[in-house]
C-alpha cells in the first residue's frame, strides 16, 4: 500500500483529470485518501465559476502506474488498470453515476458546493454527515 509520502509527490489520474492528494482519514476502520482539484465550470460562459472537485477512495485501492508516473485506482490494490484516452467532458455535463477504472462511481454535491466523487458501494457512509466530517470535507469549499 502506498504511503502518504508516495501520494503527496504524485498526481492521481481520474476522469482524464489530475487530482492532488490532500489527506488520509479513517472512516469506520478504513483508511481513505482524499484528493482534490479546482477547475473552471465552463470556459464558454461569460463569468465561469470555480468548481471544487473532491475524490474519496480507500487508500488500499491506489496503485502507482510507474510507466506513466502517476497514480491510478485498482480495487485489488495491485493491478494497474489500462489507461483510456477519451475526451474530457465538462463536469456539469457528466452523468452523476458512471464506471471508471473498473469501479462504479457516484458524484454528489458536498458541503460548500464541492462535488464529491466516491465509489458507489461506499457512498452511504462517505456522504453521510459523519463521514464527510471524518474525512475533513464538512467545511469543503
Amino acid at each position: 500500500m502506498l504511503t502518504a509520502a508516495d501520494l503527496e509527490i504524485n498526481v492521481l489520474e481520474f476522469r482524464q483529470r489530475s487530482f492532488q492528494f490532500e489527506r488520509l482519514a479513517d472512516l469506520e476502520g478504513t483508511d481513505f485518501a482524499v484528493f482534490s482539484r479546482t477547475e473552471t465550470e465552463s470556459e464558454s460562459q461569460f463569468r465561469p465559476r470555480l468548481v471544487h472537485l473532491k475524490l474519496v477512495v480507500p487508500q488500499a485501492w491506489i496503485v502507482y502506474d510507474e510507466p506513466n508516473d502517476l497514480l491510478a485506482l485498482a480495487r485489488d490494490g495491485t493491478t494497474v488498470p489500462p489507461r483510456l484516452t477519451e475526451p474530457v467532458i465538462e463536469v456539469g455535463a457528466e452523468r452523476s453515476e458512471f464506471r471508471e477504472q473498473g469501479i462504479d462511481w457516484q458524484r454528489a454535491s458536498g458541503p460548500g458546493g464541492a462535488l464529491v466523487y466516491v465509489p458507489t458501494e461506499l457512498a452511504a457512509p462517505v456522504l453521510s454527515d459523519a463521514g464527510l466530517a471524518a474525512l475533513g470535507l464538512a467545511g469543503a469549499d
